[in-house]
C-alpha cells in the first residue's frame, strides 16, 4: 500500500487530503496514470503536470524523477506549483545553498507568521520582503548572491543574513528603516526568501502551499524608480541590457 498525500490544488482536485492506492504501481508515471484514471468527475482538471512530488519527504527530482521506484509503505506527497496557470515560486541554487522565493497573501503579512515558520523550521534562513521592492527572479537572485557571498567572507551589515538581506534590498544600513519601508505590511503579499537545502525547503513548501500568491505578477518598475529616486536619465547612461537591476545590485553591493 501506497499513501499519497494531497496539497494545496490537488486536495481540491481528488476531494480528499489522501489516498491509500493498493493497485501496482510501479514508479510516478504510472502513478500519476493511475491518479489521472481515478479523478473524480466534475473537478479541476488534473493532468499530472507542474508537479513537486516528494517520496517519503525527498524530492522526485533529486531521485529518479518520474522514473523514481515505489514501493509498498511509501509516503507521497503531491503539490501543484501553478496557480491559475502562472507559478506562485522560482527556485535556484547559489553556491551550495539551495534558494526558493514564494509570494505569500497579505492576509499572512504579519510578524506571528514569519515567527511561526522561523520556529518550525530553524535549519532555514527565512526572511520576508514586500513583493513591490523585488523586480523579478534575476533582480532578487543578484542581491541574495551578495548576501550569501557577505556571509561566506563573514562581512554581513548584521549578524544574520536574514537581516543583511532586509538591508540590501531596501538599500540602506539602518535596520528600523528597513523593517518599516520593505518589510512586512499588512495591506501587501510578500515575497519569502528561505535559504537551505531541498529537503526543508520542501517540507516548508508542503507548510505553506495554501498561502500563495503567483509570483512576481506586477510591474513594480515604476515604483522601484521612484521609491529609490532613480531617474530614465540615469538608466539610460548605463550600458546593460537590465540597467534598473544593475543599478539596484551596485547599490547594495557597496553598502558597508
Amino acid at each position: 500500500m501506497i499513501i499519497i498525500n494531497f496539497t494545496g490544488g490537488a486536495r481540491k482536485v481528488f476531494q480528499t487530503n489522501s489516498l491509500e492506492i493498493t493497485n501496482t504501481v510501479n514508479n510516478i508515471s504510472e502513478l500519476i496514470t493511475h491518479l489521472i484514471s481515478q479523478k473524480p468527475e466534475n473537478t479541476p482538471d488534473f493532468d499530472g503536470k507542474n508537479l513537486l512530488i516528494a517520496v517519503n519527504g525527498v524530492d522526485s527530482s533529486a531521485l529518479d524523477g518520474n522514473n523514481t521506484i515505489l514501493k509498498s509503505g511509501d509516503i507521497v506527497n503531491i503539490i501543484p506549483i501553478i496557480h491559475g496557470g502562472s507559478k506562485t515560486n522560482v527556485k535556484f541554487s547559489i553556491k551550495k545553498y539551495q534558494v526558493e522565493l514564494f509570494q505569500i497573501k497579505k492576509s499572512n503579512s504579519n510578524k506571528e507568521y514569519l515567527l511561526a515558520l522561523r520556529k518550525k523550521f530553524p535549519r532555514l534562513k527565512l526572511q520576508a520582503i514586500s513583493s513591490k521592492f523585488i523586480l523579478d527572479k534575476d533582480h532578487a537572485k543578484k542581491i541574495i548572491n551578495i548576501s550569501i557571498n557577505k556571509l561566506n567572507n563573514d562581512q554581513l551589515l548584521s549578524e544574520k543574513i536574514e537581516t543583511d538581506l532586509l538591508l540590501r534590498f531596501a538599500n540602506t544600513t539602518q535596520i528600523n528603516d528597513a523593517i518599516k519601508n520593505v518589510g512586512l505590511s499588512k495591506d501587501e503579499n510578500f515575497i519569502l526568501i528561505v535559504i537551505g537545502n531541498k529537503s526543508n525547503v520542501l517540507k516548508l513548501h508542503q507548510v505553506i502551499c495554501d498561502d500563495l500568491e503567483i509570483i512576481f505578477k506586477n510591474n513594480n518598475i515604476y515604483f522601484i524608480k521612484k521609491y529609490f529616486g532613480i531617474s530614465n536619465q540615469t538608466l539610460r547612461s548605463i550600458e546593460s541590457k537590465t540597467p534598473l537591476v544593475d543599478l539596484l545590485v551596485e547599490k547594495a553591493t557597496i553598502l558597508i
